[in-house]
């Protein structure tokens, strides 16, 4: 499965779209250019053929190292199998934002370790790791749709505190998160 994989991202190449990509500050040192709708199909295929998701494929298409591999590997990863181990190693590469919106949104928000990484990582003073500490807060405010108030409640002084962070990409993940919980019920908003 795997080298059929990488057969198909290279037939799809785009290096036409790589410089439009630029422009939104989607940067990975190596790319294909393919477009994340056509990831989320390869996905869907990936999944019919093995019947489900693959921790061992997730695995070697993350260790590839580029854009489409390792956006491919969050989605086709087990997020009951991820280790806080492997999200911090993932995390520790994380160096634009698409990597770290991708892999929060199709796996780390998934995983046991969710909530705790979020405080966590937006302690941290790496870039992308403390954008996604508030990405999966405001990750988590969407899908945890059971979740009580005080989960939430409990991230406002994590978001109060790194408001004043002077990077873009984290002021920007700061306030997603501030609105997603706002968003969730008038109670959160109010607070």
């Amino acid at each position: 499965m795997y080298e059929t994989i990488l057969h198909r991202l290279e037939a799809e190449r785009n290096p036409d779209a790589l410089a439009g990509m630029a422009k939104y500050g989607i940067t990975p040192a190596r790319a294909y250019g393919i477009k994340i709708p056509v990831l989320r199909k390869r996905d869907r295929e990936v999944r019919s053929k093995e019947k489900a998701t693959d921790h061992a494929l997730a695995q070697q298409l993350w260790a590839n190292d580029t854009r489409e591999t390792r956006i491919l590997a969050s989605m086709v990863d087990v997020p009951e199998l991820v280790s806080e181990s492997q999200m911090e190693s993932w995390a520790a590469v994380f160096d634009y934002w698409e990597i770290c919106d991708q892999c929060i949104q199709n796996l780390f928000e998934k995983t046991p370790f969710a909530y705790k990484k979020a405080v966590e990582w937006s302690e941290r003073e790496e870039e992308y790791v403390k954008r996604a500490g508030v990405v999966l807060m405001a990750r988590l405010a969407v899908s945890d749709k059971k979740a009580a108030d005080k989960k939430f409640v409990a991230f406002f002084p994590f978001i109060e505190l790194e408001a004043d962070d002077p990077r873009d990409m984290v002021k920007k993940g700061v306030n997603w998160a501030l609105r997603q919980i706002g968003k969730r019920n008038l109670a959160l908003n109010a607070q």
